[in-house]
């Protein structure tokens, strides 16, 4: 048997191995309705949600729930009706990130609102050491970071490194943000691990107007 016909017999299973999988996972309810979150049609969620036998809490392979993927990308529609429907807010995916802090970092503060009514974790952290309230800071989102504190997060908690939200919200330049949390009683003179204040973070990365909000006190 020549070399070339070892090679054909050799690669022929794998070809039928390769087409079996890939009819397995068209055919499959919960690879469709992963999908249809990630194409935004929310008419085939609803179908295969509730004819087609998908897993309400199904996920992709970093572990992000239908719910997780629709906060992530936007689609506000489809993530109302999972939560309608019972999916589970508290799924969190490899990397420990939860639907929260997606809504968070989203500044979807009616998903916030959604999900706080289900009495999920506002203190959970993920693999980087973060939870939603400082997702919120530090993308300059004044409301969700309001609404989270009232959720119970205490505005002079310490993260990793000994970081505040107020240090986090100071390092991005968010001015606004910076002055709602002083208001709502953040300590300007707390220290992280390096002995730098929210002040002195400020100064570092260049944000003015945030250094006359810090020293206007």
């Amino acid at each position: 048997m020549n070399f070339l016909n070892k090679m054909v017999i050799f690669f022929i299973p794998l070809i039928f191995c390769a087409a079996a999988a890939a009819q397995q996972g068209v055919d499959n309810p919960h690879a469709q309705a992963l999908a249809a979150v990630r194409a935004g049609n929310l008419a085939k969620v609803k179908e295969l949600i509730e004819h087609g036998g998908a897993n309400l809490n199904s996920r992709n392979r970093t572990g992000d729930s239908l719910l997780m993927m629709a906060i992530k990308s936007g689609k506000r529609d489809i993530a109302n009706y999972l939560l309608d429907r019972g999916a589970d807010p508290k799924l969190a995916n490899t990397s420990k990130d939860t639907p929260l802090m997606a809504a968070a970092f989203n500044d979807d503060l009616a998903l916030v609102d959604r999900l706080l009514e289900r009495h999920i974790d506002v203190h959970a952290i993920d693999e980087q050491k973060k939870t939603a309230i400082l997702y919120a800071a530090a993308q300059g989102h004044t409301g969700v970071v309001a609404r989270l504190l009232k959720a119970g997060v205490d505005v002079n908690a310490r993260y990793a490194n000994d970081l505040t939200v107020l240090m986090w919200a100071a390092g991005q330049g968010h001015t606004n943000t910076v002055k709602y949390l002083l208001e709502a009683g953040a300590d300007a003179a707390m220290k992280d691990n390096r002995g730098k204040t929210a002040l002195d973070i400020a100064s570092d990365t260049g944000h003015l107007e945030v250094r006359k909000a810090l020293t206007s006190r």
